[in-house]
């Protein structure tokens, strides 16, 4: 599929994936025409870098950590003698980070919930919740 294909299926812009390909994410082949092309499984790569860059992951790290990423039967050992101490101590902190995002949102995906329960049992008969006019 062409860049511009990619871009609209993964939810991103070609400009994303061109900085993408210049951070050495993803890397593309090229066509007789030397238009970039990718495989259909470069849309849950791109969606996947996208996520891990909006989580705050530095692209440094990204690129270290993400050949091993989803792959189950990865050596472990392998990939942490990859890493510099600087790199693992960062990765870490980078879970404890995701760690309180996902208790924050949790959280308040709890308490939203609660009052969305409240107002349903609270609503009259035309629609109206309590305290509105």
């Amino acid at each position: 599929m062409t860049i511009g294909e990619l871009a609209e299926k993964a939810g991103v812009t070609p400009r994303m994936l061109r900085y993408y390909e210049q951070q050495g994410l993803l890397t593309p082949r090229r066509g007789s025409n030397s238009y970039r092309l990718y495989e259909d499984a470069a849309v849950e790569l791109v969606v996947q870098i996208r996520e891990l860059i909006e989580s705050g992951l530095p692209s440094r790290l990204l690129r270290t950590v993400l050949p091993w990423l989803g792959h189950q039967d990865c050596n472990t050992q392998v990939t942490c003698d990859a890493l510099s101490r600087e790199e693992f101590a960062a990765l870490r902190e980078h879970i404890r980070s995701i760690d309180r995002r996902i208790e924050v949102l949790s959280r308040n995906r709890t308490a939203i919930r609660e009052y969305l329960r409240l107002m349903s049992a609270d609503t009259h008969g035309d629609g109206r919740h309590s305290g509105q006019t």
